[in-house]
Order: structure tokens, then C-alpha cells, then sequence
């Protein structure tokens, strides 16, 4: 299988599990939470047959990379994304975060600036700031995320398998994803460290990104659901969209959070159309 040996300063060396396929220019998928770089087979199947490369991976912590017990920060993991660029030698790169993977993004841009990266595109991201806070009234109460790490340590498969249904919209009159998506989703969620799954939500509910999306400084394209009741989109899409100077902002009516899947159809014509042009 193949890996990248991430060795950043102050951390255990980690090997990080990656997936090239195609060729063409480069797409880099990062992989929201819990889940891990196989979450965006719909894109990869049908973008790599459109003449793109597309490269995935597995955050340390999640799927088949290395699962150590630190280094869940953002800085720690924009390193790890920084090494499989370089490792690779990728040039004129597109970035693809979905939730939690737009954090990576932009301590990217803090950190180095657009070095191999042509084009952004965030979806259902956690930029610019997840937390409600006084200056950040949109934001989700801290409650929320103090009931999500209960849950993850009370029962964690009993927490995800619930989670997923909020996270995919899943209403009982007309479910948009099957039982058995459902339960290979829960498997996926599984193989990562208990111990990352919790870090992360710690990462991605208390960085504020407000001063790093600013650096953005590449064409992006932001898409987000207005049904999403994970990361509202008031407070991330929008924000996001006037933050960012070189912004389009798509917004899918009433799409939940999962949508790379609900709606994949329609994110990899808006995807191709962007990498396009």
C-alpha cells in the first residue's frame, strides 16, 4: 500500500496513507470527520475518467494510516498535506476539502503560502469558525460539541450510527441514502483512532480560521448546503464567501451536510465545471 512518511517537528514520524490514480491535473481531496479518504469514491470514479488525477488520503488518525496520539492540530495536520504535496511532486493543484478538511486548507495558506496550489474548493466546510462565540453569534454553542465527545465516549458506535442520519438528511418518508451505505458508512467511521476522532472535534470546533482564510488567495469555490445542520451554513459558507477575495459561492437548497453523496451528481458537475476553466 502506498504511504508518505509525514516527519513534523515536535511529532512522531506518521505514515500517511495515499491513492494516485488517473492522470491529468491534479485533484487533492481531504476528507471531513469521522470518516476517510474513501469517502470520495462518486468524485474520484467519475473525475479521474474526465482526464483529471485525482490523489485522496486518510488523515493521520483515520483509515489506513497511522494512528498516534497527537498531533490533531491543524498546524500538525497542514504539515501532513504540505509532505504528500511535495512527496508527490504536484504542481498547479486544486484542493478539495469537504467539512473539517477545509481547516487544512487554510493553516496551508497561513503556513505556505500557495505553494503548488492553482484552485480551491470547499465544501460544506467548518471556515471561517465553527464556535458561537460573542463575535461569532452564528456559530454552534460549545454545548453541542461537549455532547458529541459524551456521546463518542459513552457508546462511539451507537453515537455514529445516529450521527450519520442527521449528517445525510435522512428523514423516514423519503430517505436519500440506503441502509446498506449506512452501515458500510458506520464501518469506515470505525476504523479510525477513538482518540483522533475525539481530538478532531476539539480541532475543528475551536480554530478560528477568520485570520487564515484571508490568505486564500487562489480562485475557490465554496459550496454548501442551506439544510445543513452540521456546520450552518451562516455561519461558514457565507462568512466564507465574504472572506475569501476569490470566492464563488454555490449554495445547494435544502442539502444536508453530507451531500458529496446526496447530491454527488451535481458537485461533480460543479467541481468539473471549476477545475475546467
Amino acid at each position: 500500500m502506498p504511504f508518505i512518511k509525514s516527519t513534523i517537528i515536535n511529532t512522531e514520524p506518521v505514515n500517511i496513507y495515499y491513492e494516485d490514480l488517473g492522470k491529468g491535473k491534479p485533484l487533492v481531496f481531504i476528507h471531513g470527520w469521522p470518516l476517510s479518504g474513501a469517502m470520495w469514491e462518486y468524485q474520484v470514479t467519475e473525475l479521474t475518467g474526465k482526464g483529471f488525477r485525482c490523489v485522496t488520503y486518510d488523515r493521520r488518525g483515520f483509515g489506513r494510516s497511522d494512528k498516534p496520539y497527537s498531533g490533531y492540530d491543524y498546524d500538525t495536520m497542514a504539515g501532513d498535506l504540505k509532505t504528500l504535496l511535495d512527496e508527490l511532486d504536484l504542481e498547479d493543484v486544486t484542493l478539495i476539502g469537504f467539512s473539517m478538511g477545509g481547516g487544512e486548507i487554510a493553516k496551508y495558506f497561513k503556513h505556505y503560502g500557495d505553494a503548488h496550489i492553482a484552485k480551491v474548493v470547499l465544501v460544506s466546510s467548518v471556515l471561517p469558525y465553527m464556535l458561537q462565540t460573542e463575535d461569532n453569534p452564528d456559530g454552534v454553542p460549545q454545548a453541542i460539541f461537549d455532547d458529541i465527545a459524551k456521546g463518542i465516549k459513552d457508546d462511539r458506535p451507537a453515537f455514529m450510527e445516529n450521527f450519520a442520519k442527521i449528517f445525510f438528511g435522512v428523514a423516514t418518508a423519503n430517505p436519500p441514502v440506503s441502509d446498506a451505505f449506512l452501515a458500510n458508512n458506520l464501518a469506515r467511521v470505525m476504523e479510525a483512532s477513538p482518540i483522533a476522532t475525539l481530538e478532531c472535534v476539539n480541532a475543528f470546533a475551536s480554530t478560528d480560521f477568520r485570520e487564515d482564510v484571508v490568505k486564500i488567495n487562489v480562485p475557490t469555490l465554496i459550496i454548501h448546503g442551506d439544510g445543513d445542520k452540521i456546520v450552518p451554513i451562516k455561519a461558514t459558507g457565507e462568512r466564507s464567501a465574504e472572506l475569501i477575495k476569490d470566492a464563488s459561492f454555490i449554495i445547494y437548497p435544502d442539502a444536508a451536510h453530507g451531500l458529496w453523496y446526496t447530491e454527488k451528481e451535481q458537485l461533480n458537475k460543479d467541481i468539473f465545471g471549476f477545475v475546467s476553466q
